[in-house]
């Protein structure tokens, strides 16, 4: 200390990692109260999955054991808490066949092949600690337990993860495994890999069409921890060491992932399973523990922290310490007949971070700022068929979808909210409405009959996505009964109406969407086909993106009529400085507002900007407007001049796009 000074005031702000820590006790002890007896058993308050009770609380077991597990491994083995005793004598309970507590056998519960997965992991890290300390007799029942994933029937999914890594395990301890089923497992996931980074979680109707965060927290995470458990004993891969394959897949997505996160800290709300929450860092710590990441740790944390930050802040850790079904707070209408209670601590892959040391750059280096608070970024990824738009003044991330939707290509379904719509953001979430009888209406171009009812986009059929540029194509279908699955029952019969293909520019804050409807042959449908024809008439109907509890009386120039010589529009600004747009600037009549109650988990009212036609849209024209999403009002400066032409009456269009900058972008619209 120089002389004359005095000692320098020592922080008493926790450290990153000790706020992580803090949060896993806390995720951890507040279950134990639901736990059964003797703790092999987890059954948190909540509706039940399809699945039943008894596999709700084995997944309440396996689900909090994995975290427990960072947490334990991660201090190194110190254990304030006694994570190790409590989850050891569960175990002990839930393999022994004789106990009241018993775990249920794969033949008994499907979905005992997922939980089984995260104890197998789960064990591996705790393996001095819990494993080691296990009576032979125990361990002899758990590795039977476990012995009777070998060579069964996995779906073609993510699925066959949970029986190589648990064999994985099994195998290391002595117990069963099949060298048939891991080969298996890494001939699909090559089969399954799009370049890039990305993988399709298997595939629909044998295409790769099923993106979402399954691609990092499930096809990023598990083959690198299956390396991990088996160490040397890990298969070799045609030229190369397996591991090193998944770690170079793994950098090459981290490069799309960082730019998907918001400067709120929020992921993309797109897709299933969102109830897992910051699950989303699972391959962002994957890549840190693995030498897989192209990011500084300064960007690392700032991600992990920033996103858990998101969620802790909106609710997703309720009153009791848990957490429940939901996005933010709790929102039931956001699970799947999978979820039960448990469900949600799959987020427990989001601290896998913590088997990181304390003094490792992830938790010491400052937090720098995230790209997208950077500078603007325009990204085409052309394996989910995604254009991407992110900007610096607001820190939104916008997605315009051209090319995923989890459907079969060759079946028309009713829309899944989380994978049919044309676009999907940090800082917007589809409308999942407790009646969606009426149809998609968020970032949509669909047809609405008489009746009020909207047509359906899946299947959608991909035409190009390039540069700032994309294109798709879907059969307007509407479901014969107004009690359809809103999230796309794929035996539905559907009445067929014409081919709507729709082209996105996207810039910045503002995607220019361009449309054309034209009827279908007559021949379309093979003969029996379970659908019919649906007579007509319909108008035209566009959705801009949803806001949740927006000030409905933002800007509304809501039912002004084109003719007058001004465009519809209308815009509406939400609580955090948001404001949602659209413009009509070709074939469009009329603007309003559809709102809707309990149908956003981001808060209690969803409201969509919308232009419509008069009356049917003519075959052979182009339909264009302005749809955006920024943390300003649209500055209509800042909109282009749209022009169109056809090669002949009803053959393939081309529209420009001209920008005031000078800037042109073209789409080519062709004919069905």
């Amino acid at each position: 200390m120089l002389r004359g000074g005095t000692a320098p005031a020592r922080s008493t702000a926790p450290t990153p990692r000790a706020r992580w820590e803090k949060l896993a006790d806390r995720l951890l002890l507040a279950p134990r109260p639901y736990a059964s007896d003797h703790r092999a058993l987890i059954r948190l308050p909540g509706p039940e999955s399809a699945n039943g009770r008894w596999s709700d609380g084995l997944e309440g077991y396996a689900r909090t054991f994995l975290l427990a597990a960072f947490r334990l491994a991660g201090a190194n083995g110190e254990d304030p808490h006694h994570f190790a005793e409590w989850y050891a004598e569960g175990l002990t309970a839930g393999v022994d066949p004789a106990s009241r507590e018993r775990w249920p056998t794969f033949a008994e519960s499907n979905q005992a092949k997922v939980e089984a997965a995260s104890i197998a992991i789960a064990l591996h890290e705790t393996r001095s600690w819990i494993w080691d300390r296990l009576t032979g007799r125990t361990r002899e029942q758990l590795l039977h337990w476990l012995g009777q994933m070998v060579g069964t029937d996995m779906p073609p999914n993510n699925w066959i993860w949970f029986q190589a890594v648990t064999e994985a395990f099994s195998r290391t301890a002595g117990g069963s495994w099949r060298a048939d089923d891991l080969d298996r497992t890494i001939e699909l996931t090559d089969a399954w890999y799009t370049g890039d980074g990305w993988y399709s979680d298997g595939l629909s109707g044998g295409a790769h069409r099923n993106y979402d965060h399954y691609s990092g927290w499930a096809m990023h995470f598990y083959p690198l921890w299956f390396c991990r458990i088996l160490g040397d004993a890990a298969p070799e891969g045609p030229g190369q060491d397996l591991a090193d394959r998944y770690r170079r897949r793994l950098r090459r997505y981290l490069q799309d992932y960082r730019r998907l996160v918001g400067a709120n800290g929020s992921p993309l709300v797109q897709g299933r399973s969102l109830t897992y929450r910051f699950a989303t860092l699972a391959p962002l710590w994957t890549g840190a523990l693995f030498d897989a990441t192209p990011l500084e740790p300064g960007e690392t944390g700032a991600l992990a922290d920033r996103t858990l930050d998101h969620f802790t802040g909106h609710g997703a850790v309720n009153g009791d310490g848990l957490l429940p079904l939901g996005w933010h707070h709790a929102f039931p209408r956001i699970r799947q007949a999978y979820s039960g209670p448990a469900s949600p601590y799959w987020a427990s892959k989001g601290f896998a971070g913590l088997l990181l040391p304390a003094g490792h750059p992830v938790w010491t280096e400052p937090r720098t700022a995230l790209p997208v608070e950077r500078a603007d970024h325009a990204l085409t990824l052309a394996a989910p068929g995604w254009l991407v738009s992110t900007t610096a003044a607001d820190g939104i991330v916008r997605v315009v979808n051209h090319g995923s939707d989890h459907a079969d290509p060759a079946r028309p379904v009713s829309d899944d909210p989380n994978y049919a719509r044309l676009a999907y953001s940090t800082h917007t979430a589809p409308g999942m409405p407790r009646d969606p009888a009426g149809g998609p209406v968020d970032s949509t171009v669909t047809l609405v009959d008489e009746a009020g009812h909207a047509a359906h986009r899946r299947p959608l059929h991909r035409i190009a996505v390039q540069g700032a540029t994309g294109v798709s194509r879907s059969r307007a279908h509407w479901p014969h009964d107004e009690e359809w699955d809103p999230f796309g029952g794929p035996d539905t019969a559907h009445r067929l109406g014409p081919w709507i293909t729709v082209g996105s520019v996207l810039r910045g804050a503002v995607e220019i969407r361009a449309v054309r409807v034209d009827p279908a042959a007559e021949d379309n449908e093979p003969q029996g086909s379970p659908h019919t024809v649906h007579p007509g008439p319909w108008r035209l109907r566009l959705g801009g993106w949803p806001l949740a509890d927006a000030d409905a009386d933002a800007d509304i120039d809501a039912y002004r009529n084109a003719t007058d010589g001004a465009s519809p529009r209308v815009t509406v600004g939400g609580p955090d400085g948001t404001f949602s747009t659209v413009v009509g600037l070709a074939g469009f009549d009329h603007a309003g507002l559809y709102e809707s109650r309990g149908s956003t988990p981001l808060g209690a009212v969803c409201t969509v900007p919308l232009l419509l036609t008069d009356g049917p849209p003519r075959s052979g024209r182009v339909h264009a407007a302005a749809v955006h999403l920024g943390g300003t009002r649209l500055d209509d400066a800042q909109l282009p001049h749209v022009a169109w032409h056809f090669t002949e009456p009803g053959g393939d269009a081309t529209v420009t796009v001209s920008w005031p900058d000078g800037r042109t972008d073209a789409l080519r619209l062709p004919k069905p």
